[in-house]
């Protein structure tokens, strides 16, 4: 999935060259190529699918050659997972009918690379034996974090290990708590974070398309003969945006008793905020985070990120936000970065 446009961390992600397409953490490579990369030992090239707004198909390309063009599939408007997800799994379906499938993000980090590729190698073999299963990626939390979902279980972490070879029973979804609730959810250690990776055969997703989002399967089913021919770009465009705007959390995984994780420790974070990227990004003996031509004066724990051929001179400040590219600048408390989407409504 890779048609978002990352608008928390503006100004370096924007509409016409959003995060995912971005190497913002300075590893040499963007977000959707290491994603590529981390799954090419588990899936081979041309099973890979790439569903993007329209408007990215060439980005996508660009950063992916080894894909052909009709291994990216354009969305022609915006309507959350659950339609991004379907429309992918009526493609597949035109192909292989019974298909083995894992959902993920571009835009994700994951450190421990093997270790990852070893919790998808067995969520498939689960998959084997229980055809039905949804399953999500549960990620062991490492504090109480107000900006992810949480998974709920019946077993503790401690119980599990740290790398588990276990697949969990869901006993229910949690949305993104107050810090306090996220205190007991770390505390109680039968919580984990909603990575947002996913795990079905096709056989059982779209079976749980059909019983709990029967309004968007009739939408796709007007197509049915579409898919996989020169046609169904021309379906997509004219119908993609009947379908309701919703999650395949809220619309399919809240509601299923046939839900699955694996309990993983395998590096994760979203980098979905300025604050998970301060995370992971290397700082200076002040903990300031630099990226670009910056002289940086008596800062703490601050972030300053340049774009290349800009200069820049910051001092006095803690626990800021800078950020400059493409004549667009954003200054402020790090504190209060989950307004910056609130914010640039108001350039619009």
């Amino acid at each position: 999935m890779a048609g978002g446009i990352g608008s928390r961390f503006w100004p370096l992600s924007k509409d016409n060259y959003p995060k995912q397409f971005l190497d913002i953490l300075g590893t040499g490579k963007s977000f959707i190529r290491s994603t590529y990369e981390r799954f090419s030992p588990v899936i081979p090239d041309e099973n890979f699918l790439v569903v993007t707004n329209k408007a990215y198909k060439q980005l996508v390309l660009e950063h992916l050659p080894m894909l052909k063009s009709d291994q990216v599939l354009c969305e022609p408007a915006r309507r959350n997972t659950a339609p991004c997800i379907a429309y992918a799994c009526y493609h597949i379906q035109s192909r292989c009918s019974d298909a083995n499938i894992v959902v993920t993000p571009a835009d994700h980090l994951v450190t421990n690379e093997t270790e990852f590729q070893r919790v998808i190698r067995l969520g498939f073999d689960f998959l084997a034996q229980n055809q039905q299963a949804l399953m999500t990626i549960g990620i062991k939390p490492s504090r109480p974090e107000t900006g992810y979902g949480y998974i709920q279980c019946g077993v503790r972490s401690d119980e599990l290990g740290v790398r588990s070879k276990t697949v969990v029973k869901v006993e229910m979804f949690k949305e993104k708590p107050d810090y306090e609730t996220a205190q007991k959810f770390l505390a109680a250690g039968n919580f984990f974070w909603n990575s947002g990776i996913f795990l079905w055969t096709l056989q059982g997703i779209m079976n749980a398309f059909k019983t709990y989002l029967p309004e968007m399967v009739e939408v796709f089913e007007k197509g049915i003969y579409n898919f996989g021919t020169p046609e169904e770009q021309d379906f997509i465009n004219d119908h993609f945006v009947d379908c309701p705007n919703i999650s395949i959390d809220y619309g399919v995984m809240e509601k299923s008793p046939n839900t699955y994780t694996i309990p993983a420790d395998f590096g994760w974070s979203d980098i979905g905020t300025w604050g998970s990227l301060f995370t992971h990004a290397k700082k200076d003996d002040d903990g300031n985070a630099l990226r670009g031509k910056v002289v940086s004066v008596d800062n703490k724990n601050t972030i300053i990120n340049i774009e290349e051929g800009t200069e820049a001179v910051v001092e006095g400040l803690e626990d800021y936000l800078v950020a400059y590219r493409d004549h667009s600048l954003l200054v402020c408390r790090l504190r209060d970065e989950q307004q910056i989407k609130v914010w640039i409504e108001g350039l619009k």
